[in-house]
């Protein structure tokens, strides 16, 4: 059995790995939809586009449906006050998720350009929109969010949509956005017809230089311009999930997890040298261009977390009702469950869809798209 504090951990990485597979598998599919109106020049473009993402991104929001539940059931706290605060960026995100599925099925339903150019719009909005909120909730999470518990746990919340614009949040969201439009170029530079891969390929040099830039500008300023949080004294790893047990205080740096466990800048690291890799491997139009980017996601997640570790949730308004990983899970009992129902059916869900993946390897083509849709 093991103990409290190691279910935590475990479920905290956890929670981070279901993040980065939601923000690699479907920030891809998010990134072509991105740069649909830029990478295709016409509709038989588009289709092709298209029809790259639609036999697996619905499959792809497995990983973001899983990340939902993951912090419901371990960390009903963050799931609580993050879904309550901030409700309408939630809710923005969820319309973008919404209008996916409307924009691929309605787009064909009518052959004229001014219907299929309306639902390409709604895809390339809902894709912006995922990509740039999710970046600026994660610059928030290192500003400190507005909210504060009582005696009783009962938290309020202070603050609006517009409260979260901050320039720094702005910032991070212009590195989420840049680097999954880079994801998406590359997935197109691998499976589009080598017309629009030629096209992608210079977009994902273009957006990886972007990213590049931006993550080393945020990095700057969370070192000298943001205030980090501490947890004072010793945290209470074993207790019961009560955030006003502990003691917190403002005003180190947020790379103090980072000189305390060395091992953390390999995340970074391997951010900015995978988007070195995207530069050199994207001309192949291969599989490594895409892995490389994809490391580059999961590298530029992994080091956001490495550096709120081990907090959750801070609070700008309390620091001491800040949520960390030691007072905001579920019980003991809850996490030993879940983490073996989650050895059984993860590895089931990667097989699967490695399997959908292989089967429908290889380009589509605009000969392949103009047998199918008769010209259209």
């Amino acid at each position: 059995m093991l103990d409290y504090a190691t279910l935590r951990v475990i479920w905290w990485a956890l929670l981070g790995t279901l993040l980065i597979g939601f923000a690699i598998m479907d920030g891809f599919d998010f990134g072509v939809a991105g740069l649909l109106k830029v990478l295709g020049r016409d509709n038989e473009e588009r289709l092709v586009l298209l029809e790259g993402i639609e036999p697996t991104w619905e499959g792809n929001q497995t990983w973001f449906i899983l990340g939902g539940g993951a912090t419901f059931a371990a960390f009903p706290m963050l799931y609580a006050v993050s879904f309550s605060g901030m409700y309408l960026a939630i809710f923005l995100v969820l319309l973008a998720f919404i209008l996916r599925p409307v924009g691929f099925n309605f787009r064909g339903k009518i052959h004229d350009p001014r219907w299929a150019s309306l639902w390409d719009w709604v895809l390339v909005g809902s894709g912006i929109v995922v990509m740039l909120i999710s970046g600026v909730a994660f610059g928030n999470l290192f500003l400190g969010l507005p909210f504060r518990f009582d005696d009783d746990l009962r938290m309020t919340w202070q603050g609006g949509l517009l409260d979260l614009l901050h320039p720094f949040a702005l910032l991070t969201g212009l590195v989420s956005l840049s680097m999954l439009l880079a994801h998406g170029a590359c997935w197109a530079a691998l499976k589009a017809d080598h017309v629009i891969a030629a096209r992608a390929t210079r977009i994902a040099r273009w957006m990886t230089l972007s990213y590049a830039v931006f993550y080393v500008a945020a990095g700057i300023w969370l070192a000298y311009g943001i205030p980090g949080y501490a947890v004072t004294g010793t945290a209470i790893s074993e207790a019961v999930s009560n955030p006003l047990y502990k003691q917190v205080a403002r005003g180190g740096s947020w790379f103090a997890s980072y000189m305390q466990y060395p091992g953390f800048w390999l995340a970074p690291l391997l951010a900015l040298t995978s988007a070195v890799a995207v530069q050199m491997l994207i001309a192949r139009r291969s599989i490594a261009g895409f892995i490389a980017s994809s490391l580059m996601v999961g590298g530029t997640i992994a080091s956001a977390g490495f550096a709120l570790f081990p907090f959750l949730l801070p609070s700008s308004l309390d620091a001491r009702s800040s949520l960390t990983l030691w007072d905001a899970s579920s019980s003991r009992g809850t996490l030993q469950l879940m983490l073996v129902v989650t050895a059984i059916f993860l590895p089931i869900i990667i097989l699967y869809t490695g399997w959908v993946y292989r089967v429908m390897r290889g380009r589509v083509t605009l000969e392949q798209v103009r047998k199918a849709h008769g010209g259209y």
